[in-house]
């Protein structure tokens, strides 16, 4: 078992910028995928970003230019740099952990984006 604990979301104006936070704990193992999905209200969840246990990435073309993925592997821990943020990227924010056929989220982590 994998648990996620998500932080860092929050109400932000456009243009502003949030940094998501999210920690691993329990069966890490190398050769995972963690990363940023989110789900707006009546919309499905989506792929924001990811990154391999290796350090390669990708982006949701929303995310291109304005987000950056990143992780610790000494703290198991992923983050997700929001930057020019826009009232479309309100919605809630799941950390996600894969590896082989296992995937494990987080509680999710509200981003609200005033105009």
């Amino acid at each position: 078992q994998v648990q996620l604990v998500e932080s860092g979301g929050g109400l932000v104006q456009a243009g502003g910028s949030l940094r998501l936070s999210c920690t691993a704990s329990g069966n890490i193992f190398s050769g995972n995928v963690m990363g940023w999905y989110r789900q707006a209200p009546g919309k499905q969840r989506e792929l924001v970003a990811a990154i391999t246990s290796g350090g390669s990435t990708n982006y949701a073309d929303s995310a291109k230019g304005r987000f950056t993925i990143s992780r610790d592997n000494t703290k198991d821990t992923v983050y997700l740099q929001m930057n020019s943020l826009k009232p479309e990227d309100t919605a809630v924010y799941y950390c996600s952990y894969r590896r082989g056929i296992s995937v494990y989220w987080g509680q999710g982590t509200q981003v609200f984006v005033s105009s």
